[in-house]
């Protein structure tokens, strides 16, 4: 699978780039916040993922309070080469006063612990306040971080376009995660651009709008009451822009019904709307790795091997925009 350069040297403390494959694997569902997924289904997704190319996982240590990183952990210990991603902020209020070097270093105990590493290869502020992201002296905080050796690089995770802009401009930034699918298309028109300039990694998270991209749910469809699918469909536990990309679910599977329809008429024979949903974003010039979550082995497989498929036809990616200007534009454009 091709690798993209997500952190540059100037932007981290080593002095070569480092590199993540364009699929990568996202583990929030590996902490078993997206109903239970047992400790040996989540050592085979890892593994089915990195036989089938992946070299880069995204992780938190909310993810199940700390499981997502600790499975990882056991299987790093096995598999040397892969680039980890975590991040820090999401145990306490999130208020700015919260976000200082004293807790940083508390927060960073935590996740080598976990990972049974010493040095970080990557950690992201988890989606914080924007007066956090605006703030120089968190970038001072997370610099001493680095230069104490706890992180190779830091990067933040956001849910605005505002934000994201915002956390480009800091000289040591070395990649954004933002929700980037068919579904949430302005990051597209700054955010992307201004990354791929200052030679800023993307992360593209929530690629597949919850599951919604993937077809396959429609309105009998029932997710476990531990599922964020179910309890934060108006933002009840967090920004609700993280379940179904922000989308209201009705409107939601209209937009994937006509996704589909669109894959079936002008996708890659074979591949299913997941796949493509997922091989659109790596096609899309400046973003670096693209990290959907999977609970299965299969899932896992298939998600790898939309790295591979080959270049999505115009006509599909003008049906794309077609699908987000017709249901979504005027609600989810101005929100993020």
């Amino acid at each position: 699978m091709e690798q993209r350069t997500l952190i540059h040297p100037d932007r981290g403390n080593n002095s070569q780039a480092s590199q993540a494959s364009i699929v990568g694997l996202g583990t929030w569902q590996l902490g078993a916040d997206w109903g239970e997924v047992s400790e040996t289904d989540a050592l085979a997704v890892l593994e089915a993922s990195v036989e089938a190319g992946v070299t880069f996982f995204d992780t938190a240590d909310v993810y199940g309070d700390g499981r997502s990183e600790q499975l990882i952990g056991r299987f790093l210990k096995d598999h040397p080469g892969i680039t980890v991603a975590t991040k820090m902020g999401r145990r306490v209020e999130q208020t700015p006063e919260n976000y200082t070097l004293d807790n940083f270093r508390a927060w960073n105990d935590r996740s080598p612990r976990n990972l049974g590493v010493d040095t970080l290869d990557l950690v992201q502020l988890h989606c914080p306040p924007s007066a956090t992201i605006d703030d120089d002296r968190t970038y001072d905080a997370l610099d001493t971080m680095v230069a104490e050796g706890r992180v190779a690089a830091y990067g933040v995770s956001v849910e605005t376009v505002a934000q994201a802009l915002s956390a480009i401009a800091r000289p040591h930034v070395a990649s954004v995660q933002i929700i980037l699918n068919a579904f949430r298309l302005k990051p597209f028109e700054e955010v992307v651009p201004a990354a791929a300039a200052a030679g800023v990694g993307i992360i593209a998270r929530v690629p597949l709008a919850s599951g919604l991209l993937s077809g396959k749910y429609d309105r009998s469809t029932r997710f476990a009451e531990n599922d964020h699918r179910t309890y934060n469909r108006h933002g009840e536990a967090f920004d609700v822009g993280e379940t179904f990309s922000g989308v209201d679910y009705e409107t939601g599977l209209a937009a994937a019904g006509e996704f589909t329809d669109l894959v079936r008429e002008l996708g890659p024979a074979g591949a299913t709307p997941a796949q493509v949903a997922i091989a659109w974003l790596t096609q899309q010039p400046g973003v670096t790795t693209v990290i959907p979550g999977a609970r299965n082995v299969e899932q896992a497989r298939a998600n790898a091997a939309a790295g591979t498929l080959p270049p999505l036809s115009e006509e599909l990616t003008a049906g794309i925009t077609r699908i987000y200007d017709t249901h979504l534009r005027a609600s989810i454009h101005p929100r993020w």
